[in-house]
């Protein structure tokens, strides 16, 4: 009778150990999963941030172009500089008022641009501040969203009339 008891105890266990299993399992899985999830959204932050750190200092370049556009031309090194909130693209030889437009993506030309193109979510805003006749200081922001993330980047540089 002892023998009997002790078997029909035993073949519950195998049960109880095999809903353990499965729910460690399931636990491991879904941890991985919510990993390889989190991973792949800041994988595209991260592609974000590199893309508007490159789109701000492209702007900072493009005011230096136009600089360097009105002395070969003869004009006064910052003519058509003023204190303001303006943008403008790799092809602009002046800048226009900031109107938020955002910055489109041309894939036929991997160029970022303000015509043409699939539209983005950055933005891009120079804000130029006139510091006496010889210096003008140049902030290139770029702003965008990652899903419901909103960021910046804010390039600062200083253009002197050295020549």
């Amino acid at each position: 009778m002892k023998i009997c008891v002790l078997l029909h105890r035993k073949s519950g266990q195998i049960l109880v150990e095999a809903i353990v299993a499965a729910s460690v399992l399931t636990v491991g899985l879904l941890g991985a999963v919510a990993l390889l999830s989190r991973s792949l959204s800041l994988n595209r932050v991260a592609s974000d941030n590199y893309t508007a750190s490159y789109l701000a200092a492209e702007g900072i370049e493009v005011a230096k172009n136009i600089i360097d556009h009105n002395l070969i031309i003869g004009l006064p090194w910052n003519s058509g500089f003023a204190s303001g909130d303006f943008e403008a693209d790799y092809a602009s030889d002046s800048l226009s008022p900031y109107l938020g437009a955002k910055i489109r993506f041309n894939p036929a030309t991997n160029v970022y641009g303000y015509s043409g193109g699939t539209q983005t979510s950055f933005t891009r805003l120079l804000r130029v501040a006139l510091v006496g006749a010889e210096e003008l200081r140049i902030n290139s922001i770029v702003s965008w969203s990652t899903g419901q993330t909103q960021s910046s980047v804010n390039l600062e540089d200083r253009f002197l009339n050295w020549r």
